[in-house]
């Protein structure tokens, strides 16, 4: 497969997953670019272990961990992403209900240990598999259920610590 067709089709994914981690968008372009060049240098040696675009989501968590590293950064999250909800047929006032909910939602996400961020990102925003979690993270298949299973709960009580619905369960806001 040529890099420029992986671009076109994985592009936006490698993106999204980046800005997740970063939360800043020129530095999300600079990462998903690099991300970009290093799958060019190892084409070659993609052996289709893996899907597409799970190899590529390994290369940028990589790619972003190395930046995080190189800058030293103290804190991987902090706070700041906006949320756009688009459905027309929602009210007003339920429109922003959800955009609040979905704001406490990422809130109490940033909060969690970094492996739990991580396996619900892959998990449940980026919607890989767990095989494919279990080979982006170089995890078993058993610790990624584990990990995912304590994710979240750790989310469901920061949630409802931060104002959610106390019996209400978390589900995907979209």
């Amino acid at each position: 497969m040529e890099i420029e067709q992986l671009y076109k089709e994985y592009s936006d994914k490698v993106y999204s997953f980046i800005y997740f981690l970063v939360r800043h968008k020129e530095c999300a372009e600079d990462l998903t670019q690099e991300t970009f060049y290093k799958a060019y240098k190892g084409l070659g040696t993609f052996n289709q272990e893996a899907s597409t675009s799970t190899w590529l989501l390994k290369i940028a968590r990589n790619v972003t961990y190395d930046y995080f590293r190189r800058k030293r950064v103290v804190q991987f999250f902090s706070f700041e992403k906006e949320h756009d909800i688009e459905n027309k047929e929602l009210s007003p006032e339920c429109s922003y209900e959800k955009k609040e909910q979905l704001a406490r939602m990422y809130n109490s996400l940033y909060t969690l240990k970094k492996d739990y961020q991580e396996v619900l990102l892959l998990r449940k925003i980026q919607e890989c598999s767990i095989q494919e979690t279990a080979y982006i993270l170089g995890w078993t298949e058993a610790k990624v259920k584990m990990k995912m299973t304590r994710a979240l709960e750790a989310l469901k009580k920061e949630f409802h610590q931060e104002g959610g619905h106390p019996n209400g369960s978390i589900k995907r806001i979209r």
